[in-house]
């Protein structure tokens, strides 16, 4: 596994733990830096994309819900739903956009380590749906 995707993985964590708590983004990240050992370099990716989502959540969850079916964001289960926010961020939001398709790629391979079964249909669907869906305006295209 390469280094992002561990940092992917590492954001993941984060993000569910900051579902579980009333932390933000910064307390959250520090918390998992003092209870698990993460390589500077991964954590550097890790902080981007933890802050990103955070930051991005109002914007993000936006587009999600234009494309989702039958599913708001604040229904999906937490792995889900960060898992898609992290997606989202890297194609659209993040300083150096990641192609849609490795975008894709990682979201389910994340999804398969730690989601139910049946979410990696799920994700592949929201997720081709962004792609291809016209953006909104302010959105960015995609």
């Amino acid at each position: 596994m390469g280094d992002r995707s561990l940092s992917r993985e590492l954001a993941l964590k984060v993000l569910y733990q900051m579902e579980h708590g009333d932390q933000d983004a910064e307390a959250a990240l520090t918390v998992f830096a003092e209870n698990f050992a993460a390589p500077e370099k991964l954590f550097a990716y890790t902080r981007q994309l933890v802050l990103g989502v955070e930051q991005n959540r109002r914007r993000i969850d936006e587009m999600l819900n234009r494309v989702s079916r039958k599913w708001r964001v604040e229904r999906m289960s937490w792995v889900d739903r960060n898992i898609l926010r992290l997606a989202c961020y890297e194609i659209y939001l993040a300083p150096q956009p990641v192609p849609p398709k490795a975008a894709i790629s990682e979201a389910l391979d994340l999804s398969k380590r730690y989601a139910e079964d049946c979410s990696c249909s799920f994700i592949n669907g929201v997720l081709d749906s962004l792609i291809n869906a016209k953006p909104a305006a302010g959105a960015p295209a995609g």
